[in-house]
């Protein structure tokens, strides 16, 4: 370690003793303690509202874009040193935005200059909460299928159809999307990538409800939506490089799921308080053996995650890896909340109980089943594992 990294370093940890709030290094009590942002967000306390306002407000919820859009502009070690000092004091994220997950990366490369400086800054300070507008009721896998006519009025385009299976589409500030700008081309040529405010008129948003009984997904219809064009990123009838571009994101974005994060506690932790154990070791040896083998797997793919991470600073793409990593990340997710279920036996069946009016983890254990779906189903991602990155016979 240099010196300047050691100076960093303690330029870190100081302001993050000064600025990060007691209550945002406790684990979460809930879904809600989750931060989301946007211009109608409730925040959950002061300190909520005030760990984004410090995080933003000094580009480190996005610490690795350029500050002139808004980031922290940390260079690779940098970002280890922030990562790691976060977790030291086990600091909950400021912000889960997809516009930092998956927008921004794709602004940054294919955005204009007006651009990238009219939309970045304010996802970074968790201004705007986007959506995804990407599937339509015959295009899910076949994403490429899409119909959705966006047509040239000169100096707007009109935009009608319907998107499905938008996630927090109903919570959505804005939403990036793919529409269909010439009817005529090869169904991969003709589709382009539009911004545009949920508010605008013509925009009709109805949530889906699912077997866990929540509802983070909607439908999104348009009738005759104006949509200026300033907000068409990239070049017209282009935006399926965008797409796949975007989706290498999202997918590494959704393998996060098998990752521990800060305030969740691990099954480990969670078996010796409700089975126990006498001896300071978990009393149920084949439950010990399937939490041992779950938090190996764990450790070996976040470290599988952090020499691509380095691999892509230095100028190797990402590519079809995310798709390996989308899968495997979502597989382990449906693991830990398998281990979660049987840990708890018959207590995690409860749908409500008098100790609480809403019993989570066996809705939790339910909606682990759409990570496998969402954002290109597992059986797609093999394919794309075993053609362009083993080299198989189609």
């Amino acid at each position: 370690m240099s010196e300047i990294q050691d100076t960093f370093r303690a330029e870190v940890r100081v302001w993050l003793e000064g600025n990060c709030p007691e209550e945002m290094r406790q684990p979460y009590g809930s879904e809600k303690d989750a931060c989301w942002g946007g211009r109608n967000y409730t925040f959950q306390s002061n300190a909520q509202r005030q760990w984004l306002e410090r995080m933003g407000g000094r580009g480190w919820t996005a610490p690795g874009w350029p500050k002139e859009y808004g980031g922290g502009g940390l260079d690779r070690e940098q970002l280890k040193i922030l990562k790691q000092e976060l977790a030291r004091i086990n600091a909950r994220p400021a912000l889960y935005s997809f516009g930092i997950s998956m927008l921004g990366p794709a602004l940054l490369k294919y955005g204009n200059e007006e651009q990238k400086r009219h939309f970045l800054p304010p996802i970074v300070r968790g201004e705007i909460r986007w959506c995804q507008g990407y599937s339509e009721p015959n295009a899910g896998s076949d994403l490429a299928n899409l119909q959705a006519p966006a047509v040239d009025m000169g100096d707007h385009y009109t935009l009608n159809g319907s998107k499905i299976w938008t996630s927090y589409g109903h919570f959505g500030d804005w939403m990036f999307c793919l529409v269909r700008t010439d009817p005529e081309a090869p169904k991969h040529q003709g589709i382009s990538f539009m911004l545009f405010d949920m508010q605008t008129p013509g925009i009709t948003v109805k949530p889906i409800k699912l077997i866990s009984g929540r509802s983070p997904f909607s439908e999104v219809f348009f009738e005759n939506v104006h949509i200026p064009k300033f907000q068409q990123i990239g070049e017209l009838n282009r935006g399926w490089s965008i797409a796949k571009y975007l989706l290498t994101h999202e997918r590494e974005m959704i393998s996060w799921t098998g990752l521990s994060q800060t305030g969740m506690r691990s099954p480990g932790e969670i078996a010796m308080e409700i089975i126990g154990g006498d001896t300071g070791k978990l009393d149920d040896q084949i439950m010990r053996s399937d939490i041992a083998r779950f938090e190996m797997d764990q450790m070996a793919f976040a470290l599988t995650i952090e020499r691509s991470r380095d691999e892509v600073k230095s100028g190797i793409s990402l590519g079809a890896v995310s798709s390996w990593f989308k899968y495997y990340g979502t597989e382990l997710n449906k693991q830990r909340y398998s281990l979660l279920m049987d840990i708890h036996g018959n207590e995690a069946l409860a749908w409500s109980s008098e100790d609480s009016d809403e019993q989570v983890l066996a809705k939790d254990w339910l909606r682990t089943k759409g990570n496998s779906i969402e954002g290109g189903t597992s059986e797609i991602q093999l394919n794309i594992v075993a053609k362009r990155i083993l080299g198989l016979p189609g």
